[in-house]
């Protein structure tokens, strides 16, 4: 019965070691986020599609983490500009950025970078998405693709198509149609989809390939007609609109994400942790519903490898198809 003191001092002993050896490994495990403000840079300007995006993210997630989230456009310069702007900040997860895809798959085959964008940022969740849709100027005849290719084959060299800029999907797809169905339309590149729109409906140009949440407000008051959307399968958002695959050109099955990107070297434990709070953030109902409501779709649940795996895939067959055409970046 004596004894029973000593081992009970013993025993405890033994757990507090246990338990100050554990500690170092739980912190590195869990780094303590978010301590301050939250800052979500913005590669794109105030009221565009991933400024919309960001805010809708920062209003949820600001009320799951209990701490502000502020957002800060910053457009220009290919998105290089947020980049830099995130790589300058602390890999504490207090500074994030939120961009299309674009930023990685598209825009350095287009503008002259000083550093490699895919090794400056590294995606952790894909937070919306959309497709491309064709759409064209109502007073074309055809109301179909398949009429839309007649209507350009009997009239070579007259119909046009836009993009928001050149060496952007939008141009690679209308390139790849051209190719796919034995067509010739002219392409005219645009600086933003606004400009461009506005063209096509003032009849400038005939055809464009644009984002479907600019262009589906225009699709449902009838100032432009879609043909098809680049989507796998067709959208909840225009589901009378068949998909490019449906009409038997597969090769323009193209999706267009934003994704929330964080700096390459922040601690994995991390990573998982902001990547699972602003998925939980998005799936709430009222953010799913605001989504559609500006036309995008919720994002899939997709890893970074996987995010990563898919934008080293996309940036090598738009560059395939702007080096067929010996297409070079300003």
């Amino acid at each position: 019965m004596k004894q029973r003191p000593v081992l009970n001092l013993v025993r405890r002993q033994i757990a507090l070691a246990a338990l100050a050896s554990a500690a170092p490994w739980a912190i590195a495990q869990k780094p303590p986020w978010p301590q301050k403000v939250v800052r979500v840079v913005v590669a794109g300007p105030a009221g565009g599609s991933a400024d919309i995006v960001a805010r809708l993210l920062a209003d949820s997630l600001s009320t799951q983490i209990a701490q502000p989230v502020i957002v800060e456009p910053r457009p220009g310069a290919g998105g290089m500009i947020a980049v830099n702007e995130l790589s300058m900040a602390p890999r504490d997860g207090h500074t994030l950025l939120v961009g299309v895809n674009s930023l990685v798959s598209e825009i350095p085959h287009i503008v002259k970078q000083a550093s490699n964008m895919a090794a400056e940022i590294r995606p952790l969740a894909e937070l919306s998405r959309g497709g491309l849709v064709m759409v064209g100027n109502p007073s074309l005849p055809a109301k179909t693709l398949p009429e839309l290719i007649a209507y350009v084959k009997a009239n070579p060299g007259k119909v046009s198509f836009a993009s928001y800029t050149a060496g952007t999907v939008s141009h690679v797809m209308g390139l790849q149609l051209n190719q796919a169905a034995g067509i010739d339309m002219m392409h005219v590149g645009y600086k933003g989809s606004t400009p461009a729109l506005q063209d096509l409906m003032g009849g400038h140009v005939q055809l464009m390939f644009d984002g479907m949440a600019s262009s589906i407000p225009l699709i449902k008051s009838g100032k432009i007609r879609a043909f098809a959307v680049s989507l796998p399968k067709r959208s909840a958002l225009l589901p009378d609109v068949p998909t490019f695959t449906e009409l038997g050109y597969p090769q323009l099955e193209a999706v267009a994400w934003m994704g929330l990107w964080a700096k390459p070297d922040m601690p994995a434990e991390l990573q998982a942790r902001i990547r699972d709070a602003a998925l939980k953030a998005l799936a709430r109902p009222a953010a799913v519903e605001r989504l559609r409501e500006v036309g995008f779709e919720s994002g899939q649940p997709r890893t970074s490898q996987e995010l990563s795996s898919s934008l080293k895939s996309d940036y090598e067959r738009v560059g395939a198809v702007l080096k067929a055409i010996g297409f070079k970046a300003e």
